[in-house]
């Protein structure tokens, strides 16, 4: 192998005992199905488990040890670069060191493993993955834009690999490794932010903590006297079961101002209306990374306008369905298309507290969907007849004083976190094909993360 910039194929590589032959998961009768599942066992790593550039192995499937000695393949471990490539395209992760000896791979999924560490760094070869170039070439090979999208081993093992020489490969990682670092903290402070202010949501409104608590004569836990005053000390019946003494539970379509679908969009290239998607909402969260734009000329948005608060439910397709994020934060004006619901509340209900609500019944609500295989639709009506528990103001007032912080804190960290991300996929591109020397790159990171909390 040369010592200069130079582009192999995975063939190459893998002739040259670089990297090992790659592999996917299981295909036909022994492929793990829905009904294998587990509580717990191996991890069964889906395309979906590749989440921010790790292997999510707490929240994914898991299949016995005796199934997963059955099977002949796909057995991923510590060090491999993933690469999902049927379907999903282009999604990476670097499988970290975790409880398990190894991960089985479904066949939506690839491992990549460095053989000779010596001339290929794996982190280099994730953020290789990871870059604009690639990705651009692996969705024209996998026909991306179709729904059967999908690049084999085969096809695979001719994508194209830029090796610069190892000690340049090394830095490229670090410095792209710093800001990859950095999102990834922030990630997870917004995990245990969001933990937190769920956790006192169902304390205070599923559980009923401070009412059953005054019950037996004790002080609600963690509570001042003004705030634990607002609660009751008994509950009365309502037509959904028990509610705090003088609570009430009503229709979703009763506590908000505004529940509709989104427009169709007349789409162009710049300029415009950004359009949320269904693509820009996942893990409670809006990636407007993923959204397009509408020319407004063509089909007038008055009265659509996305406000602070506004929670969106996907509500068509499968997969995606029900799946609950809100908008915390606009940097312009803002719409969704028609595959999106935008629920904003009315007097009765906070905002702060309606978001909570959804994101938290969030399985519940993705089975409301009717309708064929592929052609799944969350209905306004469905979505209207959702029972909510609406308690006083004054209640609502308290929680929000403790939450909206939080969540607060919550939208800045992903402002944060999107703004490092674009600037790592500005650099990577660049530092890989030699347009940016190291030096520039370490600096403009360097400063990047001496200005984010």
């Amino acid at each position: 192998m040369s010592s200069e910039l130079a582009t192999f194929t995975v063939e190459d590589l893998v002739q040259a005992g670089v990297l090992a032959p790659p592999i996917d998961g299981n295909h036909g009768e022994i492929h793990p199905k829905a009904s294998d599942f587990v509580p717990t066992g191996v991890p069964f790593i889906m395309a979906s488990d590749l989440k921010g550039g790790r292997v999510d192995v707490q929240n994914c499937a898991f299949i016995t040890h005796e199934q997963a000695a059955s099977l002949r393949k796909g057995f991923s471990k510590a060090g491999d670069v993933l690469l999902s490539h049927k379907a999903t395209l282009g999604r990476t992760a670097l499988v970290g060191p975790c409880d398990h000896d190894y991960l089985v791979l479904t066949p939506q999924v690839t491992y990549y493993r460095v053989l000779d560490p010596a001339r290929l760094n794996n982190r280099y070869l994730k953020y290789y993955f990871d870059s604009g170039p690639f990705q651009q070439t692996l969705a024209a090979w996998a026909g991306s834009g179709s729904t059967r999208a999908y690049i084999g081993i085969t096809a695979q093992r001719k994508l194209p690999i830029v090796l610069p020489p190892i000690e340049v490969q090394d830095a490229i990682a670090e410095v792209i490794g710093a800001l990859d670092d950095r999102i990834t903290l922030l990630r997870d402070t917004n995990t245990t932010l969001e933990a937190i202010a769920q956790a006192l949501f169902k304390s205070w409104f599923v559980d009923f903590d401070p009412v059953r608590a005054k019950m037996a004569g004790r002080a609600p836990e963690g509570m001042d006297e003004a705030t634990a005053a607002l609660f009751p000390d008994c509950f009365e019946d309502s037509e959904l079961g028990e509610v705090p003494r003088g609570w009430s539970r009503a229709a979703l379509g009763d506590c908000t101002a505004y529940l509709n679908r989104g427009i169709s969009p007349k789409y162009i290239e710049e300029g415009g209306v950004l359009v949320l998607n269904q693509k820009c909402i996942r893990d409670f969260a809006i990636d407007s990374a993923k959204a397009r734009r509408h020319d407004p000329s063509q089909r007038r948005i008055d009265g659509r306008e996305l406000r602070t608060g506004d929670v969106l439910v996907n509500s068509t397709g499968v997969g995606t369905l029900g799946r609950v994020a809100q908008v915390v934060d606009l940097e312009e004006t803002t719409i969704v298309d028609s595959h999106v619901t935008v629920v904003r509340p009315n007097e009765r209900l906070t905002w702060n507290f309606l978001g909570l609500a959804l994101m938290r019944i969030q399985p519940e609500i993705e089975q409301f969907g009717e309708g064929t295989t592929g052609q799944t639709e969350l209905s306004r009506g469905k979505l209207a007849a959702i029972r909510v528990v609406v308690p006083p103001a004054d209640v609502l007032a308290r929680f929000d004083a403790a939450t909206v912080p939080l969540r607060m804190r919550i939208a800045a960290s992903q402002t944060q976190a999107k703004s490092l991300a674009t600037l790592r996929n500005t650099l990577l591109p660049r530092l890989i094909s030699g347009q940016l020397r190291l030096p520039e790159a370490t600096e403009a990171v360097d400063h990047a993360l001496a200005t984010t909390p």
